[in-house]
């Protein structure tokens, strides 16, 4: 019942705007910060919204409220809700009238905690005795809800919440587990069309495509839409976001190490009408993925985890192959990547249990098929830290990727192959994520296994062994070759130390490595026994991709020595400048490795990752950052070589301080030259921001930087 009063009139009350309380709704849903006029909404939350009305409503007047999302809106498929004043539909969905003005309605409109999320149209039914008129009031967003303790994805800590949903840039971490590198990257999860964008790619999936009906009907589950997104943000099987490549050169495209943010990343796909982007890896990957699952509403963060194994076979065991020169060999499809990077997102897991609710891994990097596609995830991270690698969704893989033990071997020219390095402990290390509220590092191996060398890490180990002997996991497609079994007697041989090593070696840094000058490098071998001992050395210097891939040989040597009983001797060598110059123009990794050999046959391998350390770059910002006033930024770089450098160019994006990327032509520079480039930012949001520099040049790998602003509201 309405407490207007009107006299009786034959038609329905017609409509004359609608008023969708813009400022009240986004305060209240926190999407505030979304750059579009839309409303947008979340779910499990009341929303307002004003009728203003050209007619009168008559006492008997019934009104009913349609919201539909989807091509095919069903009530069965949950993809439609009909739902009358005051009454709550089976659907949760209901409406009731608030207190107005004359010739205006309000009305309150709730949503259920498990609604569908996307784009909805909202009708309304007026019966008016025997007159019935349809209007369509407008679309609105419905989104995850992390605010709401009934959402499958409500998150109980507000900090968090800022931090995994509504921080718009972040830290990720890479480099070596001695030597780790925080990169600034842009989410832009609110800026202009990026929203849209991500329903763009729910609606681009296979799934989607497939039966349009069932897979919006399942889009109220963030176990469904995680999964989606993860095989859509890779373009190997769904004409997804991004391309990945990890060798060669990157000329049709971009080098994965110059993006710097997931904006340019997401528009270039929308507005190519849905071509994937050249080029991807892992952390690009991570970053697109973040940025769209924050936009949709699932708290989301980014994860680094150094010495990563990528274990084709699925036997957690990791092996790899020298020759007696210290060459990788490619006899296994298995890897061990410096660093690897994916996502974990938040929500609850009602197909496992509530054991394994929280923290989800979710990987869009293309590596292994995941029931028939490039997919990897969500896996619990609890069902990783005890084993359970039978679980929903590709646990067995991530368990992997942390857990696996690290097998070396030398294969001799005759065939015979000899094992000498044996780790348990190498694989997982510093597993790593920004911290909340700030730029920090945090340590977060813990949620992944107990501590290595425990007896409840081997524990947890040989039950996943034994898990994946006796059964195949049946969460990946193997194309490449069929997984062999494995016992964990087998296991426990392996992973038994080699044979005791009579001499010891370390390769040492005399200096911090520079990028344009020579790099000097000691090897300092030790006699372990009492016997004298001639040793031969063979070094060598590769560089190499982050996933320790070679690019190119850099350096051989031969060496010949003789050490006394418990004699230390060193071995002083160097990698020029001009060695390597033409081998790390896009990237600063070197793998330095000796293989000592003694004439009892006994052998030994060193290795030293070497990364050139980031040239000389200062950004400095001239005055208050206060929204939507102008104001200078400097960055002044130092040309690391000695020679000319030309055709260099400075790039800088961030959400809410620019729109667009930015390019700026550099001038030539002369040998060690500084050169300094200004322009101007003009902030359009409030907040901590994130300023990002990027020199991107063809002589040498980019030089990055990035600065924190707080823009101040205008006075």
């Amino acid at each position: 019942m309405f407490l207007i009063n009107s006299p009786s009139a034959s038609l329905a009350p017609k409509i004359a705007n609608v008023n969708w309380q813009a400022k009240l709704n986004k305060a209240a849903h926190h999407t505030s910060d979304y750059s579009s006029t839309e409303a947008i909404f979340r779910r499990g939350q009341a929303f307002n919204i004003s009728l203003n009305l050209q007619t009168t409503v008559r006492c008997g007047d019934n009104f009913t409220f349609i919201a539909s999302t989807g091509p095919s809106p069903e009530e069965s498929q949950q993809t439609k809700a009909i739902f009358n004043l005051s009454q709550k539909a089976a659907s949760g969905w209901s409406a009731t009238q608030e207190p107005s003005e004359p010739g205006c309605m309000n009305f309150t409109i709730f949503s259920p905690a498990n609604a569908v999320i996307g784009r909805y149209k909202l009708k309304l039914q007026i019966a008016s005795g025997n007159k019935v008129s349809s209007t369509l009031l407008g679309q609105f967003v419905l989104l995850f809800n992390p605010w709401c303790p009934n959402d499958d994805v409500y998150m109980a800590n507000e900090k968090e919440r800022q931090e995994y949903i509504l921080n718009d840039s972040g830290i990720i971490f890479q480099g070596l587990e001695k030597y780790i590198q925080p990169e600034a990257w842009n989410y832009g999860q609110f800026e202009e069309d990026i929203l849209d964008i991500s329903l763009a790619i729910l609606d681009r999936s296979l799934s989607h495509r497939q039966d349009p009906a069932v897979d919006v009907s399942n889009r109220n589950n963030p176990i469904y839409v995680s999964r989606v997104i993860s095989a859509m943000v890779n373009s190997n099987d769904e004409k997804g976001v991004v391309e990945g490549k990890w060798n060669g050169n990157y000329c049709s495209g971009t080098n994965p190490l110059q993006w710097s943010g997931s904006v340019t990343i997401l528009r270039k796909w929308y507005r190519g009408r849905y071509k994937p982007v050249r080029y991807g890896q892992c952390w690009v990957f991570a970053g697109v993925m973040c940025t769209v699952l924050r936009s949709l509403g699932i708290p989301t963060r980014v994860i680094t985890n150094f010495n990563s194994a990528h274990d084709r076979n699925i036997n957690l065991s990791i092996d790899k192959y020298i020759d007696i020169s210290g060459k990788t060999l490619h006899l296994t499809e298995d890897s061990v990547w410096n660093f690897h990077v994916w996502n974990e997102s938040w929500f609850i897991r009602r197909d496992l249990g509530s054991f394994y609710d929280g923290w989800q891994v979710l990987d869009a990097t293309p590596q292994e098929k995941s029931k028939g596609l490039y997919r990897c995830g969500p896996a619990s991270t609890r069902a990783i830290k005890e084993g359970d690698v039978n679980l929903d969704y590709d646990s067995s893989f991530v368990f992997a990727a942390v857990n696996a033990d690290y097998v070396t071997w030398i294969h001799y020219s005759n065939k015979r192959k000899e094992r000498i390095y044996s780790d348990t402990r190498k694989i997982g290390k510093f597993i790593s994520t920004k911290a909340v509220g700030s730029n920090s590092r945090v340590d977060v191996t813990a949620n992944y296994k107990y501590p290595e060398g425990s007896s409840k890490e081997r524990w947890v180990y040989k039950k996943a062994l034994k898990m994946l002997g006796v059964r195949s996991t049946g969460k990946r497609t193997k194309t490449t070759r069929p997984r062999r079994q494995c016992t964990v007697a087998w296991r426990q041989n392996m992973t038994q130390p080699a044979q005791k090593p009579s001499i010891s070696g370390k390769l040492i840094l005399n200096a911090s490595p520079v990028i344009g000058q020579d790099i000097l490098l000691t090897l300092a071998l030790r006699n372990l026994i009492s016997d004298f001992k001639t040793i031969k050395v063979k070094l060598r210097a590769s560089a190499i991709l982050y996933t320790r891939k070679p690019k190119a040989e850099i350096l051989q040597l031969s060496r010949s020595i003789k050490l006394g009983s418990e004699e230390v001797k060193n071995i002083s060598f160097k990698i020029s400048y001009s060695q390597y110059k033409n081998s790390l123009k896009d990237d600063r990794k070197i793998l330095v490795t000796a293989v000592c050999e003694t004439k009892q046959g006994a052998s030994l391998l060193v290795e030293k990752d070497v990364v050139l350390q980031d040239p000389f770059l200062t950004i400095k910002v001239f005055g208050p950052t206060v929204v939507h006033k102008a104001v200078n930024v400097q960055v002044t770089f130092t040309n690391p070589l000695s020679e000319v450098v030309t055709d260099c160019v400075l790039r800088a994006e961030g959400s809410g301080l620019l729109k667009e990327q930015l390019r700026i032509n550099v001038a030539t520079m002369g040998p060690m030259e500084s050169s300094t480039v200004q322009f101007e930012i003009i902030p359009y949001k409030i907040g901590t921001r994130q300023l990002q520099v990027d020199l991107v040049c063809i002589h040498f790998s980019d030089i990055k930087g990035f600065v924190m602003l707080d823009v101040a509201p205008a006075q």
